[in-house]
């Protein structure tokens, strides 16, 4: 059975598509608000996609579900909308034509859309055998059709997550996406979605905490006591910061553009409203705060990860190992005798990366120790022992 829909109708929706992403864009210009964007973005999908499957009557037994950024409402100006099509079973030839029918539909529509069509079962078993299929269907949320398929999909992924599993994953994908991008072009043209200190690392704390019901925004981590309301406000600041730059190479882009080009630096430092001076230009200044902001998420996310790996393992601790009056060892990390040793005695913090260096057993610092060394981070300054 053909899709009912005439070439009108779809020049209309292509139309309501096109105007909406207009003022999007308009209100962004006016208000800077990057929340706001895309969370706005993700609601005029949603009316758009409502119309089409109740306009396409479509099989009232299957669900179309957001998942990945569109499914957390962070779509970006330029990124791929990405659904699943849930089945209560297995296509029938007629469906499939429906369905293939549906997809031409909405990429002619103006949406560039990644799509999966698959059944309950076949959802549990993507997700058991790759982690990135997994992480999406964690933010999945309904779009359309039937509300109780979508209800059965949630509680059984979420009861057949296994959280020190998921854990493992995640910090494993984190090791080898930092690895892919620490080379030297990713330094000086940074991806601010998947570099070191990026938007990802941000993310993929979230995705844990959300994955082993710790919390899906981070002042809830904060009521957690995984992090300070301090920290979440500074990591709200930071992660905002990389929002707002990647809204900015979206748009200047006309494209999904993730990486700050050196073509783009320029025109986006003015943007931020930065200025040539006799020191330093405009494009250097917006990169130094970029990699300002880099650095904090990289520390935060390593404070972050080792907290959850304390609540999600509580059984790793292990008595510490004192290395001198100052120092000790927790496991494979180092600690300070207490939280004030650096303030206290700035020396140490010299000290602390001389132990590193001594022990190669180390493999970093606890997260009270991490937090202590950002404290005392206004100590490193001309008068510094």
């Amino acid at each position: 059975m053909s899709l009912p829909i005439s070439q009108k109708k779809t020049a209309d929706w292509r139309a309501f598509l096109v105007e909406g992403r207009q003022v999007l864009r308009d209100t962004y210009l006016t208000n800077l608000s990057s929340t706001s964007l895309l969370r706005n973005h993700s609601r005029l999908v949603d009316q758009l996609l409502q119309e089409i499957w109740q306009k396409t009557q479509l099989p009232e037994s299957i669900s179309l579900l957001a998942v990945g950024g569109y499914g957390r409402d962070q779509l970006f100006p330029y990124s791929d909308v990405d659904i699943l099509i849930l089945l209560p079973g297995a296509p029938d030839e007629n469906l499939n034509l429906q369905l293939e029918q549906l997809v031409a539909l909405l990429w002619d529509t103006g949406l560039d859309v990644g799509h999966s069509v698959r059944t309950l079962e076949e959802c549990r078993e993507e997700a058991a055998k790759d982690i990135t299929v997994q992480t999406n269907l964690l933010e999945a949320r309904l779009i359309a059709g039937n509300k109780s398929l979508f209800q059965q999909f949630d509680q059984t992924f979420h009861r057949e997550l296994d959280q020190r599993a998921f854990f493992e994953a995640k910090y494993l994908e984190q090791q080898q996406r930092h690895a892919r991008f620490h080379d030297t072009a990713y330094n000086l043209e940074p991806n601010v979605k998947e570099s070191p200190g990026g938007l990802r690392d941000l993310q993929n704390i979230i995705w844990i905490s959300d994955g082993c019901g710790l919390g899906q925004s981070w002042m809830e981590l904060a009521h957690q006591s995984i992090i300070t309301s301090n920290e979440a406000r500074q990591i709200r600041r930071h992660e905002t910061l990389l929002e707002n730059i990647r809204i900015r190479l979206h748009y200047q882009a006309k494209r999904r553009e993730d990486r700050l080009l050196f073509d783009f630096q320029a025109t986006l430092a003015q943007q931020f409203g930065f200025t040539d001076k006799k020191q330093r230009r405009a494009s250097e200044q917006l990169m130094q705060r970029y990699y300002r902001t880099a650095k904090a998420i990289s520390l935060l996310n390593e404070i972050l990860l080792q907290n959850l790996r304390a609540k999600i393992f509580p059984s790793s601790h292990t008595a510490p190992v004192e290395l001198n009056a100052r120092f000790r060892k927790q496991g494979n990390l180092l600690a300070a005798a207490n939280d004030q040793i650096f303030e206290e005695e700035p020396s140490a913090i010299l000290e602390c990366f001389l132990l590193l260096q001594q022990h190669s057993e180390l493999k970093g610092m606890t997260a009270s120790t991490l937090r202590a060394l950002w404290r005392a981070k206004r100590l490193i300054n001309p008068l510094f022992p």
